[in-house]
């Protein structure tokens, strides 16, 4: 099954794709609603959408919003290699860290976006970037997984992309505290939320081998697979249980594809080779196979508002 939601005039309405439309279900009932048990409420949801739907839209002719309003972001790092290649491009030593726990950090809800709408530079920012990722949907909740079972959890696939303040982030990063502002911006989930089965051909140890790539002003930038995951959904899905509740609807993001962001080709081809950083009217074009493509146009920043100093 592919979800998607899109904006009618009086808010935003949850619809199954079928073919080259998309058949809605009542406005009163989200994506979320239908998560929470083991699939009879999405699939229940499902048959009334082919059999009655509230109407029927052209996917093509659709203001797409993002699939669902996560609760929560989890945004690991599980591709090794993008940090990998960073590291050594900036001459820094690996921290062995990566490689016992799966790093992630905490994104905003609020700054979530649709897969085709515009998306400003954060302000202050000289060095905005995009990043190609998958995030994975929780269906039904759960604490303290087993890795062997965590990603039964998971209802399905997004394609994911964490807008990036590199400036920001590396200034905020000297804290010890990790990103702030420099990932506040923007986060895109799109087009469709795509469920397991559908991906269930491309399953590739404990990913899905799906290409991924990247496109500035149709410029190809970052080419991938997710297969090339080092840290498999079940590990990072059971991770974030530890200790806590996962909720449906949580996002459990991938991190970034090796080649999949601009800082990492700034860290590889060195400042003198380096294409640049996303300037206002450049357009982004991500694609992951299986999942769709989101298209997003960059947009000026808003002035700063300073603040005052301490000292």
């Amino acid at each position: 099954m592919r979800w998607v939601t899109y904006r009618t005039g009086g808010g935003e309405r949850t619809g199954l794709v079928v073919g080259d439309a998309v058949h809605a279900l009542d406005d009163d009932i989200s994506l979320i609603d239908l998560l929470g048990d083991d699939g009879e409420r999405m699939t229940a949801a499902a048959a009334r959408a082919m059999n009655a739907p509230t109407e029927i839209v052209a996917l093509d002719g659709a203001d797409l919003a993002p699939p669902l309003r996560p609760p929560s972001i989890r945004d690991f790092l599980c591709f090794l290699e993008h940090m990998r290649t960073i590291a050594r491009g900036v001459g820094m030593e690996m921290n062995p860290l990566w490689e016992k726990i799966p790093g992630f950090y905490f994104s905003s809800v609020s700054s979530v976006v649709g897969p085709h709408d515009p998306v400003r530079i954060s302000p202050g920012c000289e060095q905005f970037d995009y990043e190609l990722e998958v995030a994975a949907v929780i269906g039904r909740g759960g604490s303290d997984l087993a890795p062997e079972d965590a990603a039964s959890h998971i209802v399905g696939f997004m394609l994911f992309c964490d807008w990036s303040a590199r400036d920001l982030q590396l200034a905020e990063m000297g804290l010890n505290l990790g990103p702030a502002k420099g990932k506040d911006g923007a986060n895109t989930l799109g087009p469709a939320l795509v469920t397991v089965d559908e991906l269930a051909p491309h399953r590739s140890g404990g990913s899905y081998a799906l290409g991924m790539r990247g496109y500035v002003n149709d410029e190809l930038v970052s080419e991938g697979s997710m297969d090339q995951m080092d840290w498999h959904w079940g590990d990072i899905v059971a991770y974030a249980s530890r200790g806590c509740e996962l909720v449906p609807g949580d996002v459990i993001c991938s991190g970034t594809v090796p080649t999949g962001c601009l800082m990492e080709h700034f860290a590889s081809d060195g400042p003198d080779k380096f294409r640049g950083w996303l300037q206002p009217g450049d357009v982004v074009r991500l694609e992951v196979e299986g999942l769709g493509s989101i298209r997003q146009e960059v947009k000026p920043a808003v002035p700063v508002r300073p603040i005052r100093t301490l000292s």
